[in-house]
C-alpha cells in the first residue's frame, strides 16, 4: 500500500515524534567522485558525514555504517559482511545496534537535511500505519536513504530477503522498501543529495545564498565549537546595531561577545542570552542617549554619525 502525503512537509504535525535511532549509511564507494571519502567532503565548512548527524541529533543511539573516523557527534561504528556489499547489507549491520522502535535511516551525502525534517518524518510514521515515511526528490523519485522506519518491519523484511536470496550482499535497495507500506512526502531539498562533483559545486554555492548563509555560518561556528545552544540571532543582531549605532562600530562585536560571555556565567540557556542582552541593549540606548544621539568612531576618537553597522 502506499499513500502520498500533502505536497507541503514543512506544515507542523501533531504530537511529539517518537523516541528513535539512526542509521547512516556511510561506506559507498562514490564512483562517480573518482572514489573520494566522500562523507568526508564539504559543504558550508562541514564535513557532509557531520551536517547529516546534526540532522539526526535526537536520536538516541546512531550508528554510522562505514570505517571509523573522527565526526563531531559521538556515534556507534558497524561494518556489512564483507565491506562494500551495499546498501541492503550495510543497514541490516546498522540495525544490529539499534533498539528504538522506529529508525531513521539516511546516507552520509545530505548537505541540507535538517532536524525539522528528521522529526517530520518521524511523526509521520507514528501517526499512521505505514512501515516507513521517506522524503521524494525533485523528480518524485523514492529517496529511501531519507527515511524513518519502524524498525520491527525492516528486520522482518531483511530476514525475508537473506533467507530467499541466501544473504543481503549486493541487493538493492528496492528490494527491501517494495515490500514496505510507505507515506511520501515531497521535498526537493532535503532530499538533495551528492553524487558527483557538479552536486558538490552546487551545495557549495547554495550554502552561500543570501537567504540561508547567517544561519549556515552559525551552525558550522556551533558545530566548531562544540555549542548545543540555541538563541534569537534577531536579538543579538539587534543589540550589535543598537551598540554600532549608539556607542561606536567596534562595540557591536564586542559587546555580543560580552553577552555571550555573562550568559556562560550564569544559567547558560537560551534564556540567560536574552536577559543578557536585553540588559545590554538598554545600556547601548541610554549610552546614545547621553551622548546627544551621535556616536564615537574608535579609530579616530571623533564623533561619527550613527552607522547602521
Amino acid at each position: 500500500m502506499t499513500d502520498t502525503a500533502p505536497a507541503d512537509p514543512g506544515a507542523p504535525a501533531s504530537g511529539s515524534p517518537a523516541p528513535y535511532d539512526a542509521v547512516v549509511l556511510a561506506g559507498g564507494a562514490a564512483r562517480r567522485l573518482g572514489g573520494t571519502d566522500k562523507p568526508a567532503l564539504r559543504v558550508g565548512g562541514r564535513a557532509l558525514l557531520d551536517r547529516v548527524l546534526a540532522a539526526c541529533a535526537d536520536a538516541g543511539t546512531t550508528v554510522v555504517v562505514a570505517t571509523p573516523r573522527p565526526t563531531a557527534r559521538p556515534v556507534r561504528w558497524a561494518r556489512e559482511e564483507p565491506p562494500g556489499g551495499g546498501p541492503v547489507a550495510a543497514l541490516e549491520a546498522g540495525l544490529r545496534l539499534t533498539t528504538a522502535g522506529h529508525t531513521v535511516v539516511l546516507s552520509a551525502d545530505l548537505p541540507f537535511l535538517d532536524q525539522p525534517t528528521v522529526r517530520r518524518l518521524v511523526t509521520a510514521l507514528q501517526e499512521t500505519e505505514a512501515d516507513g515515511a521517506l522524503l521524494t526528490d525533485a523528480d518524485g523519485r523514492d529517496q529511501p536513504l531519507v527515511a524513518a522506519y519502524r524498525t520491527a518491519a525492516l528486520r522482518r523484511e531483511l530476514t525475508a530477503l537473506a533467507a530467499a536470496h541466501g544473504g543481503l550482499s549486493g541487493l538493492p535497495l528496492r528490494r527491501l522498501t517494495g515490500a514496505l507500506r510507505l507515506t511520501r512526502f515531497p521535498d526537493p531539498l532535503a532530499s538533495f543529495d551528492c553524487d558527483t562533483w557538479d552536486d558538490i559545486a552546487t551545495a557549495r554555492a547554495r550554502i552561500r545564498e543570501h537567504g540561508s548563509v547567517l544561519d549556515e555560518w552559525i551552525s558550522a561556528v556551533k558545530d566548531e565549537l562544540g555549542i548545543e545552544l540555541d538563541v534569537d540571532t534577531g536579538v543579538l543582531l539587534d543589540l550589535a546595531r543598537d551598540a554600532a549605532h549608539g556607542v561606536a562600530r567596534p562595540a557591536a562585536p564586542l559587546t555580543t561577545f560580552l553577552v555571550g560571555y555573562a550568559a556562560a556565567q550564569g544559567k547558560g540557556g537560551p534564556e540567560a542570552v536574552a536577559e543578557a542582552a536585553r540588559k545590554a541593549a538598554a545600556l547601548a540606548l541610554r549610552w546614545e542617549e547621553d551622548s546627544g544621539g551621535g556616536t564615537t568612531d574608535a579609530r579616530s576618537g571623533g564623533p561619527s554619525a550613527p552607522d547602521a553597522g
